[in-house]
């Protein structure tokens, strides 16, 4: 079978690419920098050996205590447990509560619904349970009634018995409705006794039927793994605002005594504009029919086919618009009625390491707060750990192996879906691009430089004197500005960018996505903050050379005057030429820190020394949307709306440098004004809503 010429293209420009960049980097960086990238390109992460679900030991029963925080007299949570015999379960089920309990404030309530077994005997000797028995029994249906109506938390969460909830699953719950907007309803994600997924949201079909999507698969799978939205989560284990629920009527008597009552639940919620969100963050392992059984032509599960038709009958119109029944769910399925963008770059974004990846992920939040769904595909599908669960903590749908296949056959699958793809960087747009005009006609495609590479290395090889840098500077320029002739947009991130590609792509579509930050803030006043900081991953070359030029060159002339300051130097990947400064007397070379917000918040002045560079530089918008006044060079402000004097300081010489880090350290009134000066730059050009019109235009093609 012969190999399609995209396929061909994208491994031969793979292969090509890291050989050209191998090279340029053992120039640039060195041996060990190069080896580093290296194994970020070709490194596999392994999947750690899936533990098994956590269940307590039986035993007899014998009285016990909940947990402080799930017996609180002001709770955030209230769970509801509906109980109908199966005393076993039960037990289990508290058991596990019990053994992990949730950092939120939380009550436990037990509904007994007229168990003829060991239940109301032995449920009110355990301490702080809030049991209650109703006189008969009513159903599935009218037990939560009850129990939402003895709740006294912010949030009713619903739990069956035969469920074992897993650690952190109820602050996963509770967590949702902090971080994501509008959201209603919020389910967990249910796995089978055996570890494998039971429901990772629902599907519901357009004859009232549903489908548990997931169902049987790895809980790890790309597919299931990132918090969405849908059509519903089932009610074994659910939470929701106490008032809404009331306000909704609780659980709709028309379904009792149970089956389509969380799905009717769902869509009465999203009718009301609220979302419905499956957060698999939060894990319940679900023996399903533990209580109810399987069996849909007798007992309580016959319920569920004669509910299916008052569902339909109900939401008729809303299903009009969801899938046939039949259709096989997929991620294209599940999020048809949405704008579907992809975005591929080297490696998975860590932005607390480097302004790159910050803009990318604001850009992915932005999108999402745009409605779009976002899908992430990393050239090297490596699964990287808390940077890419973060991303599924946002709602982001992340691939990597072994669930992502090689980028053609992934590309071949999935292409078709995609409104727009995003393509970071010349060397990835170089290997992507003939894939998705291949196997994504129907997609815009736009190549999202970061910053122009050959502006960049051109300067880069100037200042070096370095004339076979100058000439693969001239090699990159080609490879760009053909990139940018064969895209349908391209994105830069400063006019300055903008302007050259004027005269040296004219006739593309050129626009402007400069970096995107949320405003933290004044921060810390004058007198509480002290020393000098410097914000920059060194694998990035002008960064090497802007701390070396800093150290060697001004530092000393500012020690002169200010004898007690110090340099704080934050960064990850640091070369040895970099490590080698911390022995100088008042500079601090800390490497990564994942947090960075104190030197932020308490640093007084922070430093952009850098001598060569393209694009907007991410250290400086950082800073200043912290509060916190910059000194720069010319080149480190280049394209970022910014004065000398009025918003920031300007200087390129060493002791031009060095008198305007000691002017502004000692100038309160004027340290004052750039503060506030940099908070107002920030929110106008570098904030979520400076981008917002840029991103619906070119991303989501409102446009079009």
């Amino acid at each position: 079978m012969s190999m399609p010429l995209a396929d061909a293209r994208f491994l031969f420009h793979r292969a090509t690419g890291l050989l050209r960049r191998g090279w340029a980097s053992l120039r640039a960086r060195g041996w060990r920098a190069t080896w580093a990238r290296v194994r970020d390109v070709f490194e596999r992460s392994t999947a750690a050996p899936r533990t098994p679900p956590w269940r307590p030991a039986d035993a007899p029963f014998t009285p016990f205590a909940l947990p402080a925080t799930l017996a609180a007299d002001a709770p955030r949570a209230s769970i509801v447990i509906p109980v109908y015999g199966q005393f076993a379960r039960t037990l289990a089920c508290l058991r596990a509560l019990a053994a992990h309990p949730p950092a939120a404030l939380a009550e436990v309530i037990v509904v007994d619904d007229g168990s003829s077994d060991e239940t109301p005997e032995a449920l009110p000797r355990v301490a702080g349970l809030r049991f209650h028995r109703r006189a008969a029994n009513g159903g599935f249906i009218a037990a939560c009634n009850d129990g939402a109506s003895l709740s006294r938390g912010e949030v009713v969460v619903f739990l069956n018995n035969d469920t074992i909830p897993q650690p952190g699953w109820l602050d996963a719950l509770l967590r949702t409705f902090d971080t994501e907007p509008n959201v209603g309803l919020v389910g967990a994600q249910l796995r089978y006794p055996d570890d494998r997924l039971q429901e990772a949201g629902g599907v519901v079909f357009s004859d009232g039927s549903a489908w548990n999507y997931g169902r049987f698969a790895a809980p790890e799978d790309c597919r299931y793994a990132y918090l969405r939205d849908c059509d519903y989560v089932s009610g074994a284990a659910i939470a929701l605002p106490r008032a809404l629920f009331a306000d909704l009527g609780g659980f709709s008597a028309t379904y009792a005594p149970a089956y389509y009552e969380d799905t009717d639940l769902a869509f009465a919620v999203r009718a009301r504009g609220l979302r419905v969100v499956y957060q698999p963050d939060s894990v319940v392992v679900h023996d399903e029919g533990g209580t109810a059984g399987t069996d849909l032509n007798a007992g309580p599960k016959a319920a569920q086919v004669r509910n299916q038709g008052r569902f339909l009958e109900r939401w008729r119109e809303t299903l009009a618009t969801h899938p046939a029944p039949g259709t096989v769910p997929s991620p294209a399925v599940v999020h048809a009625r949405q704008r579907q963008v992809l975005i591929v770059d080297a490696l998975t974004p860590h932005p607390d390491h480097d302004s790159g990846s910050l803009r990318l992920v604001n850009l992915m939040r932005l999108l999402r707060e745009e409605g779009a769904h976002v899908v992430f595909l990393p050239a090297n599908r490596r699964d990287d750990g808390a940077a890419t669960h973060a991303l599924q903590a946002m709602g982001v749908e992340c691939w990597h192996a072994p669930f992502a296949a090689r980028a053609p056959a992934w590309f071949r699958e999935h292409g078709a879906r995609f409104d727009t793809i995003v393509l970071c960087r010349h060397y990835v747009a170089s290997e992507f691009l003939p894939l998705a005009r291949q196997h994504a006609p129907q997609a815009r495609v736009v190549f999202d430089t970061v910053d122009l590479h050959y502006l960049r290395e051109r300067r880069g090889a100037e200042v070096a004197g370095d004339q076979v840098a100058l000439r693969a500077a001239d090699r990159t320029r080609t490879r760009e500005l053909d990139l940018i002739a064969r895209s349908d947009a391209t994105l830069v991130v400063s006019d300055v960018e903008r302007t050259l590609l004027a005269t040296d792509a004219p006739g593309a579509r050129v626009d402007i996505l400069s970096n995107l930050h949320q405003l933290a803030g004044p921060g810390l006043p004058f007198a509480q903050r002290h020393d000098l900081v410097f914000v920059g991953g060194f694998r990035h070359p002008p960064n090497v050379d802007a701390v070396r030029w800093f150290v060697e060159s001004v530092f000393p002339r500012v020690r002169a005057r200010l004898p007690d300051v110090r340099f704080h130097c934050i960064g990850g990947h640091v070369p040895d030429e970099i490590r080698v400064l911390d022995a100088i007397d008042g500079v601090h070379v800390h490497g990564h820190l994942p947090d960075i917000d104190p030197y932020m918040d308490g640093a007084r002045i922070a430093l952009a020394p850098l001598r060569y560079g393209a694009g907007v530089k991410g250290k400086v918008n950082l800073s200043m949307a912290h509060g916190q006044p910059v000194v720069a060079t010319s080149c480190a402000v280049e394209g970022m709306h910014l004065r000398d004097g009025d918003d920031v300081l300007v200087a390129d010489a060493p002791e031009a440098f060095a008198e305007a880090i000691v002017r502004l350290h000692e100038d309160e009134a004027l340290w004052e004004r750039l503060r506030d000066a940099g908070l107002r730059n920030v929110a106008a050009h570098f904030s979520l809503d400076a981008g917002r019109d840029v991103v619906r235009r070119v991303l989501l093609r409102q446009d079009a």
